[in-house]
């Protein structure tokens, strides 16, 4: 079954872990019905809202940056309204505190004893609107929540539901009265997705659609919790083989050890990379990785992790260049697969 140089143990663990159809039946369903959804409200702009899908199905947090008016709130809440989850909206503000987020214990004066009470991000669908407006410290509520799907307030840990996704959104334009998201925070996003403005025909297309009412009243979910962690099993058993293993790792390498980095990529980016590759493989109805599948999606992982030497961003470099730099560079495992 696999191609070019591949062992007889290669073979049986393509064998066994390609045998994924029904799975992937699973995963084709759910991107099918999240498009269509999603489109009726967010017009042309397919790729993007793919590109969410891909975050949602690796368990990953998904970070939507983009001028103010190209739709990124209302990205956020079509995905959200299209799966069949407790749902959430936080609007950050500088004045929003880290219990506002997370909960706090408040005395019952019938009991006689403090009971919790949870805050928002006790949903399975968290929207963080506007996240670069609140403060650090606010901020850094998100921290563990992210990373250990848990809360801890007044040193007792309570356990986030199942599944577990912030879908967080910020204007790269407007500084004032923001506060950068620190690195630690911007690790965990597994993805930076950036809409852009629609083109002549697409934005004609939209002033057509308009109706008394928007269409994200129409929105009903469309996958339930069950049919979402059947989608992210299968996608986590695509095969990928031991040489595309070895590119994303060397791919990741390269940010680190290059002279206009002074922060390259981490291991967490490098594991958000392979498995968003896995996602894309089996969206396109794959059960393998392709190298197109890892290069596709390189800038979209990689690029807010990186921090650039200042005297490079005055010449003009950004991550996304430098990312596809080292795309164009770095060799290329020829990978084939028979069958």
């Amino acid at each position: 079954m696999p191609g070019l140089g591949a062992s007889s143990e290669d073979a049986q663990r393509v064998s066994e872990e390609l045998c994924l159809e029904p799975d992937l039946e699973v995963v084709r369903r759910v991107t099918e019905a999240i498009l269509a959804n999603v489109g009726r409200a967010i017009v042309g702009k397919q790729e993007e809202i793919k590109l969410c899908l891909i975050a949602l199905l690796c368990h990953g947090h998904l970070l939507i940056e983009d001028v103010p008016g190209v739709g990124k709130t209302m990205l956020a809440k079509s995905l959200a309204r299209s799966f069949d989850c407790t749902f959430r909206r936080i609007q950050f503000t500088p004045d929003l505190l880290p219990s506002d987020v997370t909960g706090v214990r408040v005395f019952n004066q019938k009991s006689g004893e403090f009971e919790f009470r949870p805050g928002p991000v006790f949903a399975q669908v968290l929207l963080a609107d506007e996240i670069n407006r609140a403060t650090p410290k606010t901020q850094s509520a998100l921290l563990e929540a992210m990373e250990e799907r848990q809360a801890t307030i007044d040193g007792e840990t309570y356990e986030l539901p199942r599944p577990f996704l912030v879908m967080a959104t910020q204007n790269p334009i407007e500084y004032a009265g923001t506060f950068p998201l620190p690195e630690a925070q911007l690790d965990r996003f597994m993805m930076k997705v950036r809409l852009g403005y629609l083109d002549v025909k697409q934005e004609a297309a939209l002033l057509g659609q308009q109706k008394v009412e928007s269409p994200m009243n129409e929105l009903k979910p469309v996958v339930s919790p069950s049919e979402l962690a059947a989608a992210q099993r299968a996608v986590a058993r695509t095969f990928v083989k031991e040489e595309l293993k070895e590119y994303t790792a060397r791919l990741v390498q390269r940010t680190r050890s290059h002279a206009d980095v002074a922060l390259g990529a981490s291991t967490r980016g490098t594991l958000n990379l392979f498995r968003a590759a896995q996602a894309r493989a089996a969206i396109e109805g794959r059960g393998y990785v392709v190298p197109d599948d890892i290069k596709g999606l390189a800038a979209c992982i990689l690029a807010h992790r990186l921090i650039l030497r200042p005297n490079s961003e005055v010449l003009g470099q950004t991550s996304t260049k430098l990312i596809a730099q080292l795309l164009e560079r770095e060799r290329v495992p020829q990978i084939a697969y028979d069958g």
